[in-house]
């Protein structure tokens, strides 16, 4: 639950589910819910993909999927394995022997669709695989890759179709006594995915892997994304998710960090708070913030910083951040420490010095943070 005594509007009741590990990261159960990305190399490129992997890590990725198409994919994963600093999820369709191999490789995960991997015989050696070697499963249900059966009984993909897929194939897990399990009900609509994912959260108490699929380029995917995964994580739904944007994978961890963020589910790295600009702003507004997004990407504390341009907000903003700066007149604005007003400073001079102040308030929360500990 997202609790704020002080300002009850902003609570979440997170949906109860039970937890599923994948490597060492627990989803579900109430635990942080998880940030995912997706690799765009050749998967048998072990130094290009294993990059993009480190790359995910660093800009907060918990959780890095990478496509198995074929043996030669397989073959590398184990490589990148041994070497990924977070768990591997391996994705697979329609060759259940990749599932099998990239199990024995040690992938933390397999994804698998149930409307392409085969019949229950191939499914069942793919949970004996997983078994064997310590892996969970994600039941990836697709708008786009529904059984033929439930397309001929529903006439199209609909919320009722995918969840029936999902259903069914749970079903198959657990006859196969395997309940290490999530699962994702994906469209590119985001009505669809909505619909379809109230449906399996209420007939199934598995983890939920949030996502909206094809989702498009950076901008509009991200807001296609922010409007689909925002409205059900605000309303409890989803234990970790994924923002699919043709676009660098630490693109979708930053947009998904910052949809977590802005329902107060996550919290990581600076948040600036800052103003469009006008002809009020006392200083150059967009450029600052560009060059302070860059300056500060290093800080993974959880805190605060408003960048306002003149009096007629700056001054309230700055009351709810760590450091915050206010543009004023003559070439100077005002610095905000803890919401307080603390000292005049040049426009020329801000950046490098709200850099400072931004790493020495991080550095004091990370003490205390550590102290708390103790």
């Amino acid at each position: 639950m997202s609790h704020n005594p002080i300002r009850p509007w902003r609570d979440i009741e997170r949906r109860q589910s039970r937890q599923v590990m994948v490597g060492n990261v627990p989803v579900g159960g109430g635990a942080p819910i998880a940030v995912q990305t997706m690799t765009n190399t050749d998967s048998s490129d072990v130094k290009a993909t294993l990059a993009q992997v480190m790359a995910a890590a660093e800009a907060g990725a918990d959780i890095v999927r990478i496509s198995c198409p074929d043996v030669a994919s397989t073959t590398a994963l184990k490589e990148i394995t041994a070497e990924s600093p977070v768990p591997i999820v391996a994705d697979i369709h329609f060759h259940y022997k990749r599932a099998i191999e990239a199990a024995e490789a040690g992938a933390a995960c397999l994804r698998i669709n149930p409307g392409n991997i085969g019949d229950e015989t191939r499914v069942r050696e793919v949970i004996k695989a997983a078994k064997d070697h310590g892996c969970s499963i994600r039941i990836g249900v697709n708008a786009g890759s529904l059984e033929k059966h439930l397309l001929e009984k529903y006439g199209e993909p609909c919320p009722e179709a995918m969840v029936e897929s999902g259903l069914e194939h749970i079903r198959i897990l657990e006859d196969n006594d395997f309940r290490d399990y999530k699962i994702s009900v994906k469209a590119s609509d985001v009505f669809l995915s909505a619909a379809a994912y109230h449906g399996i959260a209420e007939a199934t108490d598995a983890p939920i892997h949030l996502g909206i699929t094809e989702a498009g380029g950076f901008v509009s995917g991200t807001i296609k994304s922010a409007i689909g995964l925002g409205n059900l994580l605000w309303a409890g739904i989803g234990d970790t998710i994924r923002v699919s944007l043709s676009a660098d994978p630490v693109e979708e961890v930053k947009v998904g960090f910052e949809i977590l963020k802005s329902l107060g589910l996550r919290h990581r790295g600076v948040n600036i708070i800052s103003c469009p600009s006008c002809a009020r702003q006392g200083f150059d507004v967009i450029k600052t913030v560009a060059t302070l997004e860059e300056r500060l990407a290093h800080i993974h504390t959880p805190m605060s910083l408003s960048i306002i341009g003149c009096v007629v907000n700056g001054p309230g903003e700055a009351l709810m951040t760590d450091v915050g700066f206010t543009g004023g007149g003559a070439g100077s604005g005002m610095v905000y420490l803890a919401g307080k007003q603390d000292h005049k400073l040049d426009n020329e001079k801000m950046v490098d010095h709200i850099v400072e102040l931004v790493e020495k308030r991080a550095a004091e929360l990370d003490l205390q943070s550590e102290e708390a500990a103790e």
